[in-house]
């Protein structure tokens, strides 16, 4: 029989993993408590880095419907569950692996989908949604701008010769 406090233990994690957007999975092995506070300061708000047993989330993973980590859970293992855009997030571990060569990224989920060590790392390399949609807003007002100057070329054309008509028929 199960203990309580696994028990506990698993319907957290099950949680977590039902309200994230994504999770990535890491190996901190080496790193200090101090490293390990300021990675979780540094992820901010929206991302809970949790160290976690590996069998009592390989379970919630199942009972969250994630088989991502499947043969992944070895070692002493943390979990990024991130709450929306997981871009940031991703960056900020991926540059926090680079300094801190004893945090290993392993693997990953995103919107129900396994993610390879690559694939977080090219998650980690996209820009974030808001740099996204404001070069979009920006190519649309551009595009916007010159549509407007081809319309308004034919009116200042028609602009002049009018004025030079009238020109010619005072003169």
């Amino acid at each position: 029989m199960a203990k309580p406090e696994k028990v506990d233990a698993v319907a957290e994690l099950t949680q977590l993993f039902r309200e994230s957007d994504a999770a990535v999975l890491t190996e901190y092995r080496g790193l200090s408590v101090t490293q390990l506070q300021q990675l979780r300061r540094s992820l901010g708000a929206d991302t809970t880095y949790a160290v976690v047993k590996n069998t009592l989330t390989e379970i919630a993973a199942r009972e969250a419907g994630i088989d991502a980590f499947e043969g992944k859970l070895a070692g002493p293992t943390a979990i990024a569950f991130i709450k929306g855009e997981p871009v940031g997030p991703a960056k900020t571990l991926r540059d926090f692996a680079k300094g801190n060569e004893s945090l290993v990224l392993k693997s990953g989920y995103f919107e129900g989908k396994p993610l390879s060590e690559d694939d977080v790392k090219t998650l980690a390399d996209l820009e974030s949604r808001e740099v996204l949609l404001a070069k979009a807003a920006g190519a649309f007002k551009a595009n916007l701008s010159k549509a407007a100057a081809v319309f308004q070329a034919p009116l200042s054309k028609t602009a002049r010769t009018v004025d030079a008509l009238r020109a010619k028929q005072e003169a």
